[in-house]
């Protein structure tokens, strides 16, 4: 069994966390941190999870007692959490934040990572399934690169990147996380949608870091669009490729590059978000119209654009059946 802690599990990553692990066949969740809620059931706070677990929420943080630990936490509170906390060599992570997901600058093994100088293997199994059976430490992937990774990277192992790409991805209230905001609440989400970080969203270092790994160079531009939308979760995304390359040929390059893949699958018919909410699936489809290659892609935001992919990480790190604990049927009929 791997013994299993998480840091932060207070929010919706966290509950997300406990509700596969505690059905997971291999798994053992020791402690689930939160120093807010201390004290209190998980059900509490989870209440989708009455019946499933009894377990309480500890502001201890035993790290000696498990095999790897999942950081819940916001951008930027992992590199300042493990520079003020000792975690045991022997104990792996999986961070979802963003702390670790790019590139260092220097490669090391270090009790204090930093962003220019750590470890962490980029968790993101389509592209670095092999990296992450023999890593330490994982950054697993931000919830828009996911879905929008997923869907440009058989172009880049194509090599049809070669001009600027335009994308636009909707996400549900869920991807804002759970403290409340001007734009979070019921009277301002429900019946509405906006934009926001127009071209600037943090995302799209990852995105563009993966490409370049996939395709050897990228120099064009990514003019993403992400939208905010009035339903709880799921990521709905389209991309527009300008290449000359036959459809026919595309869709088979797409079949291929995710024909080992244990979640992605290119799928023949236009899509809709409801056939990957509540999975940790990422559906993909493309078609030529006019000259231009139309990509759609759809992910559930908390499963495979968060914690169905840590734990899909967790599964190769510690050599276990990929799709343990994740098979999990989709909200459409």
């Amino acid at each position: 069994m791997v013994r299993v802690g998480i840091l932060g599990a207070a929010g919706y990553t966290g509950g997300e966390l406990i509700r596969l692990l505690v059905n997971h066949p291999d798994v053992k969740l020791v402690f689930a941190n939160s120093e807010s809620n201390a004290g209190n059931y998980i059900t509490d706070v989870h209440e989708g999870l009455y019946g499933d677990t009894d377990l309480k929420f500890t502001s201890a943080m035993p790290f000696d007692d498990v095999d790897v630990v999942f950081f819940c936490f916001g951008h930027g509170k992992s590199e300042a959490f493990m520079k003020e906390h000792a975690i045991p060599d022997s104990v792996r992570i999986i961070d979802l934040a963003q702390d670790f997901r790019w590139k260092p600058k220097e490669v090391v093994s270090t009790p204090t990572p930093t962003s220019d100088a750590h470890d962490f293997v980029y968790g993101l199994p389509e592209i670095n399934r092999e990296a992450i059976r023999h890593a330490r430490h994982i950054a697993n992937p931000g919830c828009f690169a996911t879905c929008i990774q997923l869907a440009l990277l058989p172009a880049a192992a194509m090599h049809l990147l070669d001009s600027d790409v335009a994308v636009n991805a909707i996400t549900g209230a869920t991807g804002a996380g759970v403290k409340p905001g001007p734009t979070k609440h019921f009277a301002w989400r429900d019946n509405n949608m906006s934009v926001y970080k127009v071209f600037t969203h943090q995302h799209l270092t990852e995105i563009r870091q993966s490409i370049e790994q996939v395709q050897g160079s990228f120099d064009a531009k990514i003019d993403f669009i992400p939208y905010r939308g009035d339903f709880p979760r799921g990521i709905f995304a389209t991309a527009v490729v300008h290449t000359d390359a036959d459809e026919a040929a595309i869709i088979d390059g797409y079949r291929k590059f995710y024909r080992d893949a244990a979640f992605t699958h290119y799928v023949d018919k236009a899509l809709d978000l409801k056939q990957v909410v509540n999975t940790n699936k990422a559906l993909v489809h493309c078609e030529k119209i006019d000259g231009k290659l139309f990509i759609t892609s759809c992910i559930d935001n908390l499963l495979k654009g968060a914690v169905g992919q840590a734990v899909q990480n967790m599964n190769l790190m510690f050599g276990l059946d990929e799709r343990d604990g994740l098979r999990l049927k989709a909200s459409a009929f």
